[in-house]
């Protein structure tokens, strides 16, 4: 790769990332100067100094350095609505999204990013949708929360499944409007 598109590169995710110079070189560890040779193409930066600026920037080194990366929102919005798959059980839509995700994964932009934060939102979501009717079943029976029926129990099912298909709806729209999708999780259990 030619040193001044990594150099426009850096330029570019820095800006995104609302960085300054000098607090990219705090991020990084790089000092201020290195930074500044970097995006003037007077430098030929070490992997070392890759691997510190990919996760300063949080991008993998392959996407720090291959500007070039492959554009694909047709592909964006298909894995975002693989993880539909719920529907049919909760389990798929974490899987489906994950094997779509692994195999394009740091090949096509904005698809780690993506894979990510929709692995974890399902992930949370199955979780959500076991841990509270078992919490409320429990106080129940330990006539904390007394009263609730079976029907208690379908309607925050249904709730939840709504809400988990406007939100991916959601997203497929602000994709499809080169938009980030904007998914949430109780813990990101993949980083």
């Amino acid at each position: 790769m030619k040193q001044s598109h990594l150099a426009i590169r850096v330029r570019e995710l820095r800006t995104q990332k609302g960085f300054s110079q000098d607090i990219l070189a705090e991020e990084s560890g790089l000092s201020h100067r290195t930074i500044q040779r970097i995006e003037n193409g007077e430098s030929n930066p070490t992997g070392d100094t890759i691997r510190r600026l990919s996760n300063a920037l949080s991008v993998t080194p392959d996407e720090l350095i291959d500007w070039t990366m492959k554009e694909d929102p047709g592909y964006l919005v298909f894995l975002n609505l693989s993880a539909l798959s719920f529907v049919i059980f909760p389990i798929l839509g974490i899987l489906v999204p994950f094997i779509m995700w692994t195999s394009k994964k740091d090949k096509l932009k904005n698809v780690n990013k993506l894979g990510r934060d929709l692995i974890n939102y399902q992930i949370s979501w199955v979780f959500l949708l076991i841990f509270i009717p078992f919490t409320l079943y429990i106080f129940n029976k330990i006539g904390i929360m007394q009263n609730l029926t079976m029907s208690t129990f379908i309607t925050f099912a249904i709730a939840m499944y709504l809400f988990n298909i406007l939100l991916i709806a959601i997203n497929t729209f602000r994709i499809s409007n080169k938009k980030e999708a904007v998914y949430f999780s109780l813990i990101d259990f993949i980083r």
